[in-house]
């Protein structure tokens, strides 16, 4: 994709190794047709435009009708049939073949294995590299679950859905994106994983607040002074619009290209967010092997204001359109939506709106009275971009968690909440006055405090002023003051004296840059410390590029006070990132300032921007706009002495000693546990525990089975991502000293040579091999290396494999 994209990939045929998976699409597009080529003509057409024809509206809702028929009836054919579905995106297991599915003998290479044909397991592959049964490509896939079984041929059907729709779609930034998830959907059956995307696109929630929480919030901000019932009638009008968006299809970046009023910023910002759409909300409709997720609460103010004129024209005609379809009660809906739409309108233009204030939140009453009327209304009818009204209460269903997992997930958070008891706002109150008092009373220590931490004092000398805080910079359009070029000059001095590695010509180019700016510590009327940064209000994060405090004030706690000053300098100014290129000395320094080597943002936000350095580490912090980080370390101490005093109270309530118990003396076995006195008292509550269901034998008896599962979960852990470490023995050439800390090695090649030798008799043996793998890894590396980070990745995909098996009972 040009201009910064946001997937890139080679340009190169759809499977790497042999384009087996292209052919296996071929064989299924007679069955596939039917489905596919409805649901991609759809989504073809909505992604290269907004508007919609009436005739295809309804040819999007069939098409997706059908593609859940045709899931339905896979699911439900004989296992012989299913397994020969399977084995078309399968890899060959026979050893040294690279085949990776298999292709049905010419003679029945016209036949359907959805409908009659069921090949024999003897069949031979038409492949020629390949030549093998049909037996090797499913001998891993006979001992499956039937419920793993139809979500890898759910997988499968997606995939050819999405092979259908590449070959149709014209646009090339669609087509881009479609072959990056034909791609993704073709490993996962590879290797029986779960499709999960990560990459340079980020993962939802992209914006905060969200679309769904600023309309809400418009709600209460403009409206919360009419009647109930006036009110209510503009709930159900921003519930419409939201459900409207939800459903709505974005023009592709192509076809925006002539719009005047993008600029080149927005149009780089809508392809990024026009790509989260599709990865994220429009394909997972029609592929519900990807967890999808609604427009409105995973994007925010930017994607809406790109898109809110164009959006609004066809919301306005719709509504004209479908208003003989409202009930009568239902059409001030209607009549209401042009004003809302406007007033959102202002809100979207305005720079400080407080809709679009992360931090703003109606008050705990309007939320309940709104919850209540929710519950007590019937929900409204609502339009949505493909035409059908529906109500504004549907959702469109998660497929990225089991219902099982949700019942479990809901049933827990209730029991929690049940069990959660606040403390009387008596008792707190008087812990925070026997704090204070004891903070009083200990005024004689004041000039030799006891455990004071570093931060308290040197936020004392900033309150005497004997040290402060400045941010300095060069300037070349108006005159800069004698004593900022003089701490320019010393901070240059600091920073070239505690960063020898760093050029100083290179120091000095910075420092005195006009882009960039210098958090100054200054005591004495001389600079100590500095950060110097550049700001980048557009993207929305602020580079660090050097950071120093002098030798001799080092271990004083200036560098975090220094760190919390920038954190707030930012945030006053509505940044909410920081990026750092980070040596190895410095990695400690910035974990403690709270950043992190996971980087939220997405690439292509800072790609370009920021300076790279060899041999660092790039690392992020994100800031929350309600903590004020110079009192931030303060409050959480604050808080810490409140609960020790809470704890000490709730002592000496309950220290009190009781006589023993002298049941047992007079011959009872047993008594329940709430009869001991003063139990209750300390406040212990019985536990009702649910009853667990029984367990069916996780370990076979059998050994050639035990084998074959061993084998399964080798071969998928030897194809993982993260296995390239540990595919072979470490030799003393490559790692002399390795033998002298690593006495007992092991390796999945030496662990392949045990499986076929029959030494994994129990599960508890082979477990041990591959933990020993792990631990080797992280006791012979550091955690900063790739090494450790693979064994980390590996062994969670591991335990994963080892469960759906029903071994792994930890």
């Amino acid at each position: 994709m040009s201009g910064g994209p946001a997937i890139t990939l080679k340009s190169q045929p759809i499977d790497g190794n042999n384009g087996n998976s292209g052919n296996a699409a071929a064989q299924q597009q007679q069955t596939a047709n039917n489905a596919a080529a409805a649901a991609s003509s759809s989504s073809s057409s909505q992604a290269s435009s907004g508007t919609v024809p009436p005739a295809q509206e309804g040819t999007r809702q069939s098409s997706l009708q059908r593609i859940q028929l045709r899931k339905q009836k896979v699911f439900n054919l004989p296992e012989a049939q299913k397994l020969a579905k399977l084995s078309m995106y399968s890899a060959c297991q026979f050893e040294g073949c690279r085949c990776t599915g298999w292709k049905t003998p010419q003679e029945n290479r016209h036949r359907d294995v959805e409908s009659s044909y069921c090949p024999e397991p003897t069949e031979e592959c038409r492949n020629a590299s390949c030549r093998h049964p049909l037996r090797s490509h499913i001998s891993h896939l006979t001992e499956i679950s039937r419920s793993s079984m139809d979500e890898l041929l759910g997988a499968i059907i997606d995939m050819e859905n999405l092979f259908m729709s590449m070959q149709r779609v014209e646009d090339e930034d669609t087509k881009k994106v479609y072959l990056y998830l034909f791609r993704l959907l073709r490993q996962c059956v590879l290797t029986r994983q779960q499709a999960v995307i990560r990459g340079p696109l980020g993962d939802p929630p992209f914006e905060s607040p969200c679309i769904t929480k600023a309309v809400l919030s418009l709600v209460f901000y403009k409206y919360n002074h009419l009647n109930p019932t006036e009110l209510q009638t503009m709930t159900e009008v921003a519930k419409t619009f939201l459900n409207f968006l939800n459903h709505y299809n974005f023009e592709s970046p192509s076809a925006r290209r002539g719009d005047p009023t993008l600029t080149h910023e927005d149009a780089s910002t809508y392809k990024i967010n026009y790509t989260r759409w599709l990865v994220f909300c429009h394909v997972p409709a029609f592929c519900n092997s990807l967890r999808q997720f609604e427009t409105s609460l995973v994007f925010g103010r930017t994607l809406l204001r790109t898109v809110f004129q164009y959006m609004s024209q066809q919301l306005k005609k719709k509504c004209i359109s479908e208003r003989d379809r409202f009930p009568e009660d239902k059409r001030s809906i209607i009549t209401q939506m042009p004003k809302f739409l406007e007033a959102l309108r202002a809100e979207l233009l305005k720079d400080d709106s407080p809709i679009w204030d992360s931090t703003y939140r109606p008050p705990n009453s309007f939320v309940v009275q709104q919850r209540k009327r929710h519950q007590e209304v019937a929900p409204p009818a609502t339009i949505s971009s493909a035409g059908a009204a529906a109500p504004s209460g549907s959702k469109r269903s998660s497929v990225g968690e089991p219902a099982h997992k949700r019942v479990k997930k809901e049933v827990a958070e209730r029991v929690t909440s049940e069990n959660q008891d606040d403390l009387p706002i008596e008792v707190v109150m008087r812990a925070m006055k026997s704090v204070a008092e004891s903070k009083t009373s200990n005024k004689s220590e004041i000039l030799f405090p006891i455990n004071v931490s570093r931060d308290e004092n040197v936020k004392a000398e900033e309150q005497k002023r004997a040290i402060e805080f400045h941010v300095v910079g060069n300037s070349l359009t108006k005159p800069v003051d004698k004593q900022t070029i003089l701490w320019l000059l010393g901070l240059q001095l600091v920073f070239a004296y505690q960063l020898p590695e760093m050029p100083r010509e290179y120091i000095s180019q910075l420092v005195f840059d006009t882009k960039h700016k210098t958090l100054a510590l200054i005591k004495e009327n001389q600079p100590i410390g500095g950060i110097c940064f550049r700001p980048f209000p557009t993207q929305g994060f602020t580079e660090i590029v050097f950071c120093a405090v002098t030798m001799a004030e080092q271990v004083k706690g200036y560098g975090t006070h220094l760190m919390n000053h920038l954190k707030d300098y930012s945030i006053q100014r509505g940044i909410k990132h920081l990026l750092t290129f980070a040596d190895c000395d410095a990695i400690g320094y910035f974990k403690k300032q709270g950043f992190s080597k996971d980087i939220k943002l997405a690439r292509p936000v800072y790609a370009g921007y920021i300076k790279e350095y060899d041999s660092a580490t790039l690392m992020h912090c994100e800031l929350h706009p309600s903590i004020v980080n110079t009192q931030f370390i303060a409050v959480i101490r604050n808080q810490s002495e409140i609960l020790k005093e809470l704890i000490a109270q709730r002592h000496n309530e309950v220290q009190k000693v009781r006589t023993g118990l002298t049941c047992f003396k007079e011959g009872l076995p047993s008594i329940p546990v709430e009869s001991i006195p003063g139990l209750r008292e300390i406040g212990w509550k019985p536990q009702m525990r649910p009853v667990r269901a029984s367990r069916p034998l996780e370990e076979s008896t059998d050994p050639e089975k035990l084998a074959t599962q061993f084998a399964s979960v080798l071969q998928s852990v030897r194809q993982h991502t993260a296995a390239w470490p540990f595919l072979r023995p470490v030799t003393a050439a490559e790692v002399p000293d390795y033998y002298d800390h690593i006495k007992y090695p092991m390796d999945l090649k030496t662990m392949g040579e045990r499986l076929k030798k029959g030494y994994y008799q129990t599960r508890r043996l082979f477990m041990a091999d591959m933990a020993r793998i792990f631990s080797n890894c992280r006791f012979y590396n550091s955690p900063e290396t790739e090494y450790y980070r693979c064994a980390n990745s590996l062994e969670r995909y591991f335990q994963t494999k080892m469960r759906e098996l029903g071994l792994w009972d930890k």
